[in-house]
């Protein structure tokens, strides 16, 4: 029988980012996979201009339903998240469902969408930071890259280069929040050319640390591809740092696949690259 997971993220109308890419990924990784948007956006905000229509009240109509008829997931991924209100539902919605509240027992995996570069994303404040806390709180796995991570932990973000021990004790402050296990990407480590991520295997309790040369190309989404083919290895049975580093594998091959493409703000074109997902 496929397992179930329930995606609730935005979703772009332009674009494979969110939704738009975590659906076909996880979909060709034969996974049954259903949805919950926080938002419709018309497009990838690389383009400057944008229209979002936020979804608070569809998606509390849509958990009450799903709870009428019964609706249970293997899984529970989530993503970009619009207000606090959101946040506070979401966090709820997975406790109720996960392993330690529900029957069936989903586990709950988080990428506490924030900012990137030491920043931020505009419209995000720290009123936001501490309501993601709330939802990293109940997740079995989270993915926040360095400066998510950094803002969640309250601990500095260093540009010039963090220390080995330093993101070890930052993941040491997400698992005092909740978090089970922990995968920080994007990480710069003191003295070295190559980035880094790095984690925490809940169940092996033990670190590990991948690093990798950065393709210098930017594609939107390519976090999403990430969180979906590491979600998809942890719950086909791989242990976290296998599924971490076939999702890098996996991602790398994309971009430099993708990288002399014109239009790079629509993301990566999924449709011709799922051969990827079968090596």
């Amino acid at each position: 029988m496929h397992k179930k997971i329930l995606l609730i993220n935005d979703m772009a109308g332009y674009g494979k980012v969110a939704l738009s890419a975590m659906i076909p990924v996880l979909s060709h990784m034969k996974y049954e996979v259903f949805n919950l948007p926080t938002a419709l956006v018309s497009n990838t905000l690389d383009y400057g201009k944008f229209d979002i229509l936020e979804t608070t009240d569809y998606m509390r109509n849509s958990m009450k339903v799903w709870e009428e008829l019964g609706f249970e997931f293997d899984a529970i991924s989530t993503g970009f998240i619009v207000s606090g209100e959101q946040a506070e539902l979401v966090a709820e919605f997975c406790a109720r469902k996960s392993a330690g509240n529900s029957a069936r027992g989903a586990a709950v995996f988080t990428d506490p969408i924030m900012g990137d570069d030491g920043k931020l994303y505009n419209g995000v404040t720290e009123n936001t930071v501490q309501m993601m806390r709330r939802l990293v709180s109940v997740a079995d796995y989270i993915v926040p890259n360095y400066t998510e991570a950094a803002y969640l932990a309250q601990m500095p973000y260093r540009p010039e280069g963090a220390s080995a021990d330093e993101i070890y004790a930052m993941i040491d402050r997400l698992r005092a929040i909740g978090a089970k296990s922990v995968v920080i990407t994007s990480i710069v480590m003191k003295g070295m050319e190559e980035k880094s991520v790095i984690g925490y295997d809940f169940l092996k309790k033990d670190y590990f640390r991948l690093d990798f040369e950065e393709i210098p190309v930017r594609f939107p989404g390519t976090g999403d591809i990430f969180s979906s083919v590491l979600m998809g290895g942890i719950l086909d049975g791989k242990d976290l740092k296998s599924a971490t580093w076939r999702a890098m594998d996996i991602v790398r091959d994309m971009i430099a696949g993708n990288r002399n493409n014109k239009d790079k703000y629509k993301g990566i074109p999924l449709e011709l690259c799922m051969e990827a997902l079968d090596k």
